[in-house]
């Protein structure tokens, strides 16, 4: 039996999205996460190719927590023979079994409606994957709980701990015959509005680290009065203010700022629609798992009576064709699809409208086209004027900045033998390269996409 661990990178890897990581040990194979890639065509495309790997092989996948970026594959994997268990924390499969029926229903209404409308290449257009694939990638799941060590095999074990970012998020540590493998998943910040603090490692030898912020720190701007500035704006130009959100966390989030700014009577009652079915069932895993957050019952409650929550397709138009001033809060954040495009196609080359772009917007998404100035942008295979107004605001961010992940780091005690630096575009990669070499004086590698290596146990 090899006394070497291999580790081969499937996603994750010089870009932010399609996180996959592959550990082989000791005759077991782990994934951790099983994301799809977002953003770039390039990249986007290659989610329809089979991994270069033996997927038949691999024993079990852990998953850091539900994203798309995270947990968008694992139809996909399972297509292509994978036969294992996908283990979580409860709140992270809950957030994953809806971000895969949401994602699956996308798919499915984007081809029937390329197909109808014959705005494809491909003759016919095919989902990525279908609700029923869905199903069969749940059947799949096992909970485990968090901050406790659980056996894989008589030499492998791991450990689900607090993160932060979205509710259910975790770091994960596995240990391989003494030897510590840490993998960030995504870092929460230290003072959120919803989530409690990030657990740090106390132990590392290896460590994959997140940086999709390794080169920047999280503007200080007073998030309650850049909103108030901008709906006051709005109010008086009779306008709307269309907020494109991610449907875990940032909506949730949104929402209670808001909620707050009216009970503090900073904002009129203005009319708050959030129209996102997958927001919706976000909120319920909210009420199901209160001792993942900080919002109280009472809160969540009075907050949910005070907005208007859409149901149905056919609200989505009344609230379109709604003559009054309105705040509306749809997926998805980053404009790549879901409820927000039918608002922006009516909206968006309205010079009273205003659009608030309040997260990370990654290379070639829609989101980063309008936050860079773009004159239009297509959706629906036609192209739309941008004459509304555009906010941009990174301070509500899930993910840690330089300085938090830096923070993060600082409470390991030994000196690990390497950090593997995923999850980020070039530069950030970079920059955080060198702070943690300059600081902490310890050996970094930029893995490559599909890049393997050994690792002596």
């Amino acid at each position: 039996m090899s006394n070497t661990a291999k580790i081969t990178f499937l996603g994750g890897a010089k870009t932010v999205t399609g996180s996959k990581f592959l550990i082989e040990a000791y005759d077991t194979s782990i994934m951790i996460d099983c994301g799809v890639f977002q953003g770039l065509k390039e990249l986007r495309q290659t989610n329809w190719n089979d991994l270069p790997i033996n997927v038949k092989s691999i024993d079990t996948v852990l998953l850091t927590h539900g994203h798309l970026d995270h947990v968008g594959y694992l139809p996909r994997l399972i297509k292509q023979g994978f036969t294992g268990t996908i283990i979580g924390t409860a709140p992270t499969l809950a957030i994953a079994e809806i971000i895969l029926k949401d994602s699956a229903k996308i798919h499915e209404e984007e081809a029937k409606k390329a197909n109808k409308e014959q705005f494809t290449k491909h003759h016919p257009a095919l989902p990525f994957y279908t609700i029923k694939d869905v199903e069969n990638t749940i059947s799949k799941f096992e909970v485990q709980t968090e901050a406790k060590w659980i056996k894989i095999n008589n030499h492998i074990s791991f450990k689900f701990n607090y993160n932060g970012h979205i509710i259910g998020a975790t770091f994960i540590e596995i240990d391989i015959e003494g030897r510590r493998f840490v993998f960030s998943g995504d870092i929460g910040r230290t003072n959120d509005y919803l989530l409690k603090e990030p657990k740090r490692p106390k132990e590392a030898d290896y460590i994959f680290l997140e940086s999709t912020y390794g080169n920047k720190l999280h503007s200080k701007e007073n998030i309650e009065i850049l909103l108030t500035t901008i709906i006051t704006e709005v109010i008086h130009k009779k306008g709307n203010l269309i907020i494109p959100s991610f449907a875990v966390e940032r909506l949730q989030t949104l929402m209670y700022i808001l909620f707050k700014l009216y009970q503090k009577n900073k904002i009129p009652n203005i009319p708050i629609f959030v129209d996102s079915p997958m927001g919706n069932n976000v909120l319920e895993v909210f009420k199901l798992f209160p001792k993942w957050h900080k919002l109280s019952e009472q809160d969540y409650h009075a907050m949910c009576r005070h907005i208007n929550i859409i149901t149905s397709y056919a609200d989505t138009w009344k609230t379109i064709d709604d003559p009054r001033s309105k705040i509306i809060i749809a997926g998805s954040g980053m404009v790549t699809g879901g409820r927000v495009l039918t608002y922006l196609k009516q909206l968006i080359d309205i010079n009273t409208t205003s659009i608030l772009l309040a997260g990370y917007q990654a290379e070639g998404t829609r989101g980063r086209l309008i936050k860079d100035g773009a004159h239009e942008v297509k959706f629906f295979g036609k192209y739309h004027k941008v004459n509304a107004k555009v906010y941009s605001i990174d301070s509500l961010s899930a993910h840690a900045d330089q300085s938090e992940i830096l923070n993060w780091l600082s409470a390991i005690e030994n000196t690990p033998k390497k950090i593997f630096l995923i999850h980020g575009e070039a530069a950030s990669i970079d920059n955080l390269r060198l702070k943690i070499k300059d600081q902490m004086g310890w050996n970094t590698h930029i893995p490559s996409l599909y890049e393997s290596l050994e690792i002596d146990l």
